[in-house]
């Protein structure tokens, strides 16, 4: 499921590879006429019942651009044409979509899925009474630093696999249980084989070798290991929290991360209150992630910035913590993603669909909001806007329902809904 080339420019040029198990569904999907190629071939998508398409200047002029009755024409690997199905133009190929919803493509924003082992028996204990805290990482860390790069590509290709079968066409991953400059270069490679949406985490916590000298980790992760890892990830990202790391050193991670052209994101008041919200604005972050416990200032901050709040409502479905306040967020005016934060200890879960529920019911999130937030707002997350939008010049990332309306991803929880995904023009599921 490797995505195109990322970029902040609206037309990014794709990445022609792709990974094994995009292949194998490929191999799979419908195919295009013989007589032309698949780069060249179009393909109108009809019947569609609701078309979310996320541009307000259509159909209904809300947010989401909802066009009842709609089509979708597709050309090589980017959207061609939407709009009403009696206006669509003549194209190679045709597939029904039988009055079905049709939406972008998930786009999430937040994962971890560089990582060996599991931590079933953590899970357990907690969900009997013991509370989470950020030192249940290194356990993580030492099943990784353990593994072989064989187990780790293993790893990633199935839940990449699994993300995509439940409609997430774009991911950002992250390194962070490594945390040896080795293990987190490692990482790094094992993600960019698949996306282009890299993040350096060396600093998700201080690393075992170091629990009595944080400043020699930190001096390590702003020297050696940013050297090694920096040409393999676009964005820098640090956990800023009680057993992590506090204001100072994440400033100091992320202003090094940036000198060597990488992009700030930050796990930010997550566990606690703290300076990690307003640290992400005062340094242009993209997203600042979590955002569970907020003062009015920092609610303010990100209101009056370019920085996305990205909420993971899987951390708190699994932690049995406090849920963010998504709607103390919208209603302030700040941009809200949502993404699974998919890794082994907190958030075990690749499934868009899930979060986006858990959004609707225990965050103060409308339908129309949690589905905005899961594909346009993941795309402002990353700061791309050639995903996450159905508009002619976006790329063909498109997930289709076996339902009339993208509300069924909250009304109907649990349910596989997702029943036809095309990337990048190409339908694999």
């Amino acid at each position: 499921m490797t995505p195109g080339r990322s970029s902040e420019r609206p037309a990014p040029e794709p990445d022609p590879t792709a990974d094994q198990a995009t292949k194998d569904a490929m191999s799979n999907a419908t195919t295009v006429s013989p007589a032309h190629s698949a780069s060249t071939a179009s393909t109108l998508i009809t019947n569609i019942a609701a078309l979310v398409t996320n541009d307000p200047s259509l159909g209904d002029g809300s947010p989401l651009g909802l066009v009842q009755d709609a089509a979708v024409v597709i050309e090589g690997d980017r959207i061609a044409w939407t709009g009403d199905q009696s206006k669509a133009p003549a194209t190679d190929n045709r597939v029904d979509a039988g009055g079905r919803a049709v939406l972008p493509g998930f786009v999430d924003s937040h994962s971890h899925l560089v990582f060996a082992g599991d931590r079933t028996q953590e899970f357990n204990a907690r969900m009997s009474g013991r509370p989470y805290s950020a030192g249940g990482i290194r356990t993580t860390v030492a099943a990784t630093r353990a593994a072989t790069d064989e187990e780790l590509e293993a790893n990633v290709t199935r839940y990449l696999a699994e993300a995509l079968r439940q409609g997430t066409t774009t991911f950002e991953t992250k390194s962070g249980y490594g945390l040896t400059v080795e293990d987190e270069a490692r990482a790094l490679r094992v993600a960019a084989a698949h996306t282009d949406e890299v993040t350096f985490l060396g600093a998700h916590i201080v690393a075992p070798e170091f629990a009595e000298d944080p400043a020699a980790y930190v001096a390590l992760v702003t020297g050696e290991m940013l050297d090694a890892c920096a040409p393999h990830a676009r964005w820098i990202d640090v956990f800023c929290e009680q057993g992590a790391f506090d204001g100072d050193q994440a400033r100091a991670i992320l202003t090094a991360g940036r000198a060597r052209g990488l992009h700030p994101r930050i796990h930010a008041n997550q566990l606690s209150y703290g300076p990690g919200v307003r640290l992400a604005v005062e340094l242009d972050a993209a997203s600042a992630d979590h955002c569970t416990h907020l003062t009015d200032e920092d609610v303010d901050a990100l209101a009056n910035s370019r920085t996305v709040a990205t909420l993971l409502p899987g951390a708190e479905f699994s932690t049995r913590a406090e849920w963010p306040d998504a709607r103390r967020l919208l209603d302030a005016g700040v941009t809200v993603a949502l993404s699974t934060d998919c890794n082994p200890g907190s958030s075990f879960t690749s499934s868009v669909p899930f979060c986006v529920a858990l959004a609707v019911r225990d965050m103060g999130m409308t339908p129309d909001e949690a589905v905005w937030s899961a594909t346009a707002g993941g795309a402002a997350a990353l700061r791309r806007t050639d995903i996450g939008r159905l508009t002619p010049g976006a790329y063909a990332d498109l997930t289709l329902l076996d339902a009339p309306s993208h509300v069924h991803l909250a009304y109907r929880p649990g349910v596989p809904l997702v029943t036809g995904v095309w990337r990048r023009g190409e339908r694999v599921l």
